[in-house]
């Protein structure tokens, strides 16, 4: 690779990181937990606190050692959001996560069962190729969802939130739609992280 093509990649990579930095707070209404509970609601949710930003240059799918993940802060808002959970009556969800070891560690920490992987919710964080294929396949795994069923939880990236709500959103806040049969979910509100 040139030296100018490897400058060009840092200086997007750069831009990225800096649109995630000044990003404005999530602009939707605050909607209480409840709301999840109600059929045919969705809580897309970013992953739990895990300090930086992207991956390691070596990170391994499947190999947390060489992600990004969880500290102690993060774990205790996971186990904390899936307390208000209960308390607001969900108890019971369909649980869907990224396959990144920090998605799933939440997912697992909310104490709604044990989360599905879904390859539709990885991160395309600094690989903007991988957006539109992502962003497709989750659209078109969304359409499946019953719109009268139990409540879903999709445990994912900031970037992935984003491509549906084209807001920047905090570690552990989540997007709560309106699920849709066939059709894009339709954005409600955002389900604030634990403070």
């Amino acid at each position: 690779m040139s030296a100018s093509a490897v400058s060009i990649r840092w200086l997007a990579v750069f831009c990225a990181l800096l649109a995630l930095i000044t990003a404005p707070a999530f602009a939707a209404d605050t909607l209480p937990l409840s709301e999840l509970a109600k059929p045919g609601r969705l809580l897309m949710l970013r992953h739990a606190n895990a300090p930086g930003f992207g991956d390691p240059p070596e990170f391994r799918l499947g190999d947390c050692s060489t992600q990004r993940q969880l500290d102690a802060a993060g774990r205790a808002q996971a186990v904390a959001l899936g307390k208000r959970l209960a308390a607001a009556g969900v108890t019971q969800a369909r649980l869907w996560s990224s396959q990144w070891c920090r998605c799933l560690e939440t997912a697992r920490l909310l104490g709604l069962g044990e989360p599905v992987e879904l390859p539709a919710l990885n991160s395309f964080f600094g690989r903007s190729e991988q957006r539109e294929p992502r962003v497709a396949a989750l659209r078109q795994f969304l359409a499946t969802l019953p719109a009268d069923g139990p409540p879903v939880v999709l445990v994912t990236h900031q970037v992935t939130i984003t491509a549906f709500t084209g807001e920047g959103i905090a570690a552990g806040a989540g997007a709560l739609f309106e699920l849709r049969p066939g059709g894009e979910p339709r954005l409600l509100g955002q389900i604030a992280p634990n403070r």
